[in-house]
């Protein structure tokens, strides 16, 4: 093949796959409905079964369900057969994909499921199909055709199928109420989970870390102070009761020196004439996650933290972000 004909196979494939998941969303009715109905409403779990490639998107769903508030889990069709169906309740809902709705694995178990009295759900590419016609729910996942060049190869059907399942999951997780809070809960190791659960409050440098000087110190003071803190180079500047009045920084003061003709004189001035004023802040109960995006935005290395009335209570430090995974 050329490079051009190279190209312009993967494009059809492309085009082949993207018309099948858009002709899905004209497909969508009150059976899609009836499903979402059936997740919400069960006291048990999604169980998700497929093989071969029908498989590897059932994983996914379950996945997906799993994360988005909707307890789910895999099962494998064939271990079902040796022990694992007893997995399964009459309070949980069964989706079963298969493409041709013929699957011997999944057919197999077809009738110990409804014994059980389990709602089934079936995700099939053929209407006709025996899955189809045995589950209470059909859902049509057909294509006009694979994007495989032989016809063959599980493609368009596939993506169809996974689009079909994030669409169910995203419509349950919209219909439960599935808050920003109980997404991170469910990742709370990862980058998107202390996107959503990590506060200013926990990584700010707080109490004897958090260093602050009041209006009526010296530049000398602001200079002793931020080098025999265990943050180096920021100060905090308050009133008497506490409430943050400015910042000075290291840099502020690199930028001082070369304006000033006698630089003992100015060691002995007030701080608060060369701070920077009402500088920019955080609020301590703030997603960590906001707080750098407006440090990243305006490229500070540090920003104040302040409480609701306005009383310096911690610097959040860029190298804090970055150790978190926030920047």
């Amino acid at each position: 093949m050329t490079k051009q004909e190279i190209l312009e196979q993967a494009r059809k494939t492309l085009q082949i796959e993207a018309e099948a998941v858009s002709c899905l969303a004209e497909r969508l009715d009150e059976q899609f409905v009836k499903t979402v109905e059936l997740l919400l409403n069960m006291s048990g779990r999604a169980v998700v079964c497929g093989i071969g490639k029908s498989g590897a998107v059932a994983r996914k769903l379950a996945g997906t369900l799993a994360s988005t508030g909707t307890p789910a889990f895999f099962m494998h069709p064939a271990e079902a057969l040796h022990g694992d169906l007893g997995m399964v309740t009459s309070r949980d809902v069964v989706i079963m994909l298969s493409n041709s709705g013929e699957t011997e694995e999944i057919l197999n178990i077809l009738p110990a499921i409804k014994r059980l009295g389990t709602p089934i759900v079936s995700v099939c590419g053929r209407a006709s199909s025996t899955l189809a016609h045995e589950a209470d729910v059909a859902l049509d996942g057909s294509v006009a055709e694979e994007a495989c060049p032989l016809g063959l190869s599980p493609t368009a059907s596939t993506t169809a199928a996974m689009a079909l399942g994030d669409a169910l999951a995203m419509a349950t997780m919209a219909a439960r109420g599935f808050t920003t809070e109980q997404y991170g809960a469910t990742h709370p190791q990862g980058v998107l989970g202390r996107k959503v659960l990590l506060r200013v409050a926990d990584l700010m440098h707080a109490g004897e870390d958090n260093p602050t000087v009041t209006t009526s110190a010296t530049v000398l003071d602001a200079l002793l102070t931020m080098s025999n803190a265990s943050l180096r180079g920021v100060v905090s500047v308050v009133n008497e009761e506490g409430h943050l009045q400015g910042l000075f920084t290291d840099g502020d003061f690199r930028r001082l020196m070369p304006k000033v003709a006698d630089r003992n004189e100015v060691m002995e001035q007030p701080v608060a004439e060369v701070m920077t004023a009402n500088p920019t802040t955080a609020r301590a109960d703030m997603l960590a996650a906001e707080a750098a995006k407006i440090m990243d935005e305006h490229e500070f290395d540090n920003i104040p933290v302040v409480d609701e009335q306005g009383y310096a209570v911690g610097i959040l430090d860029v190298q804090d972000l970055m150790k978190a995974g926030l920047l």
